[in-house]
């Protein structure tokens, strides 16, 4: 799939404009050279998908309560300290999301004129799917527009971003308002209508009697055709079941407390689009056992197919051979330069192995053994002191005792600023030591499952309570139980605060945030969560703390220090417009707050 792109891309390039709204002058083909080319039309929507808006690194989670990095360069750290403003925003999705829209819209605009193949079947079977994907790839960038720039003004309107649907050239009107937020997320489930009735629910090679009806209809009766379109070699690209998983993302957005004021999105409406795609998988009877370790699943990442996914991922970015996270994260003893560093905040709420969070008097928390008898996922997501990581499973030393450059503030920008380091999303089988410089594959996760299954949970509680199923066949305790069961989180014990809990919205939906926070973390979810719950500002300020260890002679100290402080202003839970285009554009209006 990634070298299809590259091709199409590059063939786009060659033959294209230079500049996407003004041809070069010795540039004698113009866009209607599409029609009759379909790798240049091809090439056009690759755009779409070369600018999607997806990290395999955890930069925003270091803007939160969850981690800081050692790097003092870092503009997310600069952000979270008080640099944050409209013309210096790391967040920032305007320019990335608006160029994509444009390839998009152009696109749309003449894929009916392009000359798919000679057969007329074929030919409409092509252009079905690649609008159909237009379109999703459409509501996707729409949608992250909305997260990173939709919010409400001076004057009490939610407002999203202008709605673009034709192409842009030197004659266009850019001087143009903001649609409201509720005009964005219409516009976004449009689209997605469309995608959905054009794009396969998932791509694959099918039987004569499995071609789609629609099709047959035309007179589609040998597979080979419908295969040529829609068969194996295109799994990868958007289809039905990932819109359909985009169509959640944006219902939970629009129904959250900072904009259900604006839009007209229920959080009944929220839990209904997630149960879609989970009822998918047979809702929580499918979830994947490994889904919580999806990263480390070493045999099942190496034996992935060209465009396979593994039960947990919805979709997922191309295998890539690299070990760019492990040198970025690993420790110093392992040749990697400690980049991101979890904080003691996050540590804390991982809740014990029996279930009950560290302060509930049940929990039987020791602060002398602070790591015994914890949520696993603790030690899988997190290296905490005197736990091991690389491919020699070395024993990493974090407290103030340790011998080498491990050791908590040891060596400014390479030691651990708050005593723990990143397991989640590497591989300890790779080796950044440049004698061997050993590689692996990776892959981003780009939706998946647990995502969703949280997602239904948050939204089904707030519309029906803990054990309310609104007529699906599941409820937020059914899910968040079958969560923490997978990960051994109260499998000893029945669960008991699960239990305590199901009789109250209000104590559910602290521990479905704090599930989603443990189960997403390092993810980029976290810094967009907090601000769509509209968290209390101390709490975006919650400054990030560490664990501090010394060796005594009876033992070991653990002391909690504070790390780094969080500077946001009570306007900081919607992100700003990019400062130069409202210098442009005087019919652009600024989200409240900002200059």
């Amino acid at each position: 799939m990634k070298n299809i792109i590259k091709i199409l891309v590059l063939l786009f390039l060659v033959t294209g404009c230079q500049d996407v709204f003004t041809p070069e002058i010795e540039n004698i083909r113009g866009l209607d050279a599409m029609h009759q080319e379909p790798t240049y039309a091809q090439g056009i929507l690759a755009n779409a998908y070369i600018l999607l808006p997806y990290s395999n690194s955890p930069n925003s989670d270091l803007a939160t309560d969850d981690a800081v990095t050692n790097d003092f360069e870092n503009d997310y750290l600069s952000m979270a300290t008080g640099s944050w403003s409209s013309d210096n925003n790391p967040t920032s999705q305007w320019q990335g999301r608006r160029n994509a829209i444009q390839y998009l819209n152009i696109f749309l605009a003449n894929a009916d004129d392009v000359v798919w193949a000679k057969d007329e079947v074929i030919r409409t079977m092509f252009n079905d799917r690649l609008k159909g994907e237009a379109y999703g790839l459409r509501a996707l960038q729409m949608y992250h527009l909305l997260l990173s720039h939709g919010g409400w003004t001076e004057d009490g309107r939610l407002l999203g971003v202008p709605i673009v649907t034709e192409p842009e050239d030197k004659d266009s009107e850019f001087n143009v308002p903001r649609n409201t937020f509720q005009e964005c997320v219409e516009q976004i489930m449009a689209d997605i209508d469309k995608a959905l009735e054009l794009l396969p629910l998932d791509y694959g090679d099918v039987s004569d009697s499995e071609v789609p009806q629609k099709y047959q209809e035309l007179g589609v009766t040998n597979a080979s055709d419908y295969n040529r379109v829609n068969g194996n070699h295109m799994r990868g690209r958007i289809s039905g079941r990932i819109v359909e998983a985009v169509r959640s993302q944006v219902a939970l957005l629009a129904a959250s407390p900072s904009y259900t004021d604006g839009t007209e999105m229920t959080w009944e409406d929220a839990a209904n689009y997630a149960a879609i795609v989970l009822d998918r998988i047979n809702g929580v009877s499918g979830m994947d056992d490994d889904g919580w370790t999806w990263f480390a699943n070493t045999g099942e990442i190496d034996g992935l197919g060209s465009g396979v996914t593994p039960a947990e991922i919805i979709w997922r970015s191309d295998i890539s051979q690299s070990n760019d996270l492990e040198t970025d994260n690993f420790p110093p003893s392992q040749y990697g330069n400690g980049r991101v560093n979890p904080t003691q905040n996050l540590v804390d709420a991982f809740p014990m192995a029996n279930g009950y969070p560290i302060n509930h008097p049940s929990s039987n928390f020791d602060a002398s053994s602070p790591y015994d008898n914890r949520d696993p996922r603790l030690t899988n997501y997190i290296v905490i002191n005197e736990s091991t990581q690389g491919p020699n499973d070395a024993v990493v030393v974090t407290g103030t005792y340790g011998d080498n450059e491990d050791a908590i503030n040891r060596e400014s920008g390479l030691s651990t600023r708050t005593g723990y380091y990143l397991r989640k999303l590497l591989r300890s089988d790779c080796n950044p030591n440049p004698e061997y410089d050993t590689e692996q594959k990776h892959y981003t996760a780009r939706i998946r499952y647990t995502e969703i299954f949280l997602a239904y949970a948050e939204a089904a509680n707030e519309a029906w309570g803990p054990t309310g199923t609104g007529g699906n066949g599941y409820s937020a305790y059914d899910v968040i139980g079958a969560l923490r069961q997978r990960a051994g989180v109260g499998n000893g014990n029945g669960d008991p605060y699960l239990d305590e809990v199901a009789g109250s919205k209000d104590q559910m939906r602290e521990l479905i945030r704090n599930e989603r926070r443990l189960e997403l973390c390092f993810e980029n979810h976290r810094f967009w969560d907090l601000r769509r719950w509209n968290v209390e500002l101390n709490k975006l300020n919650e400054t990030a703390l560490g664990m501090q260890i010394a060796e005594t002679g009876g033992g070991k100290e653990y002391e909690t220090i504070d790390v780094e402080p969080r500077m946001y202003k009570d306007y900081m839970y919607h992100g700003p417009i990019p400062y130069q285009e409202i210098l442009k554009w005087d019919n652009l209006e600024q989200n409240a707050g900002w200059n």
